[in-house]
C-alpha cells in the first residue's frame, strides 16, 4: 500500500467481500463475480505508472483538450487522466487501452463523479455501490482514484472471461450481455473522440 492512500485498501475490501456475499445470495447483477476477489487483491500498491516524463507529457497534451468539454477544472482533468492511464496499465499481463477507458467513462457518466444510474451504480465508471452498504464502510465511489481503480479491474476481469472479446467484455461490464447497443456506443466514442 502506498502511503497517502489509506482508503484504497478499504475500498478493495468491500469490493471483495461484496462480490462473495452477492454470489452467495444468488444475485445476477453485473460486477458481482467471485473471481474478482483475487484480481482486486493484486491491484494494491503499485509504483508510478509512467515509464518516463515523455510518456506523461504526450498523454496529457493529447488527451486534456478532449476532456475540457466535460471537465472544467484543470486539476480534476489531470487527476482523471493520471488515474485512467495508471489503472489501465496496472496489469502488464493485460493492459487496457487508456483511451478506451475514457470512452467508457464518457458513456457511463459523462465524467460526472457524482453520477448515479437507475440501477444504483456510482461515479465515473459507474461501479455498483452494494459493497460499502453491506460492510458499513464509507462509500468512496465518488472519489476519482478508487472508482477508476475498481472500474478498470472489473473491465479487465470481464475481458479475460470473454477471451479478449472487447464487445462482450463491455456488455458484461454494463450488464447488457446479449445486446450490442452499449458496446457499440463505447466503441463509437472511442474511435471518434478518444482514440490515442
Amino acid at each position: 500500500m502506498r502511503s497517502g492512500f489509506p482508503a484504497v485498501p478499504a475500498v478493495a475490501l468491500w469490493v471483495l467481500l461484496g462480490a462473495a456475499t452477492a454470489l452467495a445470495q444468488g444475485a445476477a447483477a453485473p460486477q458481482r463475480d467471485p473471481e474478482l476477489k483475487d484480481l482486486l487483491q493484486r491491484l494494491m500498491g503499485r509504483p508510478d505508472c509512467f515509464a518516463d516524463k515523455y510518456d506523461r507529457e504526450v498523454w496529457y497534451k493529447t488527451m486534456e483538450p478532449r476532456l475540457t468539454r466535460f471537465v472544467a477544472d484543470h486539476a480534476t482533468r489531470v487527476d482523471i487522466l493520471e488515474h485512467v492511464y495508471c489503472e489501465a496499465k496496472r496489469d502488464p499481463a493485460l493492459p487496457l487501452p487508456p483511451d478506451l477507458v475514457l470512452a467508457l467513462i464518457e458513456v457511463e457518466s459523462r465524467f460526472d463523479p457524482w453520477a448515479v444510474s437507475s440501477s444504483g451504480a456510482v461515479g465515473l465508471m459507474q461501479v455498483m455501490p452494494f459493497w460499502p452498504r453491506q460492510l458499513g464502510v464509507e462509500n468512496q465511489l465518488v472519489r476519482v482514484a478508487p472508482n477508476i481503480r475498481m472500474g478498470c479491474e472489473i473491465l479487465r476481469y470481464y475481458l479475460r472471461v470473454e477471451h479478449h472479446d472487447w464487445r462482450r467484455a463491455l456488455a458484461r461490464y454494463n450488464g447488457s450481455v446479449g445486446r450490442d447497443g452499449y458496446p457499440a456506443l463505447v466503441m463509437q466514442h472511442w474511435q471518434r473522440v478518444w482514440r490515442f
